[in-house]
């Protein structure tokens, strides 16, 4: 077994030699880290101490001293499922309809709806001067004016209005890698396939696509969900940058928030190693998931 190894290891050496830049840096700031954090969520770790072994502590507080985490939580899981699905399907949607341009639209097409994914960070002073909590907000002069209110509301204050804006904003700066991912795939579909379904039955756009497209680009949806799932679960500067860190009565607390929280302010490592670690594992879960249901439906 150890001969038949080395043989393979030989004969591609050169494959090999070329991955190895790669696969080191790959160890050292992927598989090391996340390596490092399982293991200090069994410890407490506040960076001039050396880690003490707490065993199932840090994991049992999660859940029966941190009320916070479990806000954080349900937040994540709310931004996940709502933001995930809805930006998926709206990034292949998109992709599919501007395919039939011309090789310039669908260049121009493609650089429109990308830029809000580039430009997020510069606009959130725009989202907050839109959300603003005086008259001169965008939202409250246009609400006033109309009669719809009577006097301004503190949107961005306000923790019954503060998540679902969030959830909007994180919306339209969704459309990310997993759009791009489609618009290639779309590209590399085989036209043959297209007359040969026309020619075994296939009469309109939906069928062609249910039954030729999304088989074809099996490759590109798989990559597009797993980093919608990433993006999803990630949550984090949307709410900073407009709710502030820390939110009001925390109703903007994500999970990797809550991990910035005891990591960089608090400097409790252990812990949020451990948070840390329940979330990728939640992830790696819906990864799984949601690969297995795109295989199930054919796709």
């Amino acid at each position: 077994m150890i001969n038949r190894a080395a043989a393979v290891l030989l004969k591609h050496r050169e494959s090999y030699l070329l991955m190895t830049p790669y696969m080191i840096f790959f160890i050292l700031f992927t598989i090391l880290p996340v390596v490092l954090s399982v293991v200090m969520g069994f410890t407490y770790y506040n960076l001039i101490e050396p880690p003490r072994f707490v065993g199932w502590y840090n994991y049992i507080r999660l859940f029966l001293d941190d009320d916070i985490f479990i806000t954080a939580l349900k937040n994540t899981m709310l931004f996940a499922f709502v933001t995930g699905p809805i930006s998926y399907g709206l990034s292949f949607l998109v992709a599919w309809i501007i395919n039939d341009l011309s090789r310039t639209l669908r260049s121009i097409a493609t650089v429109l709806f990308y830029i809000p994914t580039i430009i997020g960070v510069s606009v959130y002073p725009l989202w907050r001067l839109i959300f603003s909590p005086d008259a001169y907000g965008y939202l409250n002069g246009m609400l006033m004016k109309w009669g719809f209110l009577q006097e301004p509301v503190a949107w961005l204050l306000d923790k019954n209005h503060l998540l679902f804006i969030l959830i909007l904003v994180q919306l339209w700066m969704s459309m990310g890698i997993s759009f791009l991912a489609f618009v290639a795939g779309l590209q590399t579909v085989d036209s043959s396939l297209y007359e040969a379904g026309v020619v075994d039955g296939i009469r309109n756009r939906f069928q062609e696509l249910w039954y030729i497209t999304l088989p074809s680009m099996i490759p590109q949806l798989v990559f597009g969900a797993v980093m919608q799932i990433v993006i999803s679960f990630s949550v984090a500067d949307v709410s900073i940058q407009l709710a502030g860190f820390p939110s009001t009565e925390y109703a903007g607390e994500t999970m990797v928030t809550h991990i910035m929280d005891y990591g960089s302010i608090r400097y409790e490592m252990g812990y949020a190693s451990s948070m840390a670690a329940f979330l990728f594992a939640i992830m790696v879960l819906t990864n799984r998931i949601v690969t297995k249901l795109l295989h199930k439906v054919g796709i």
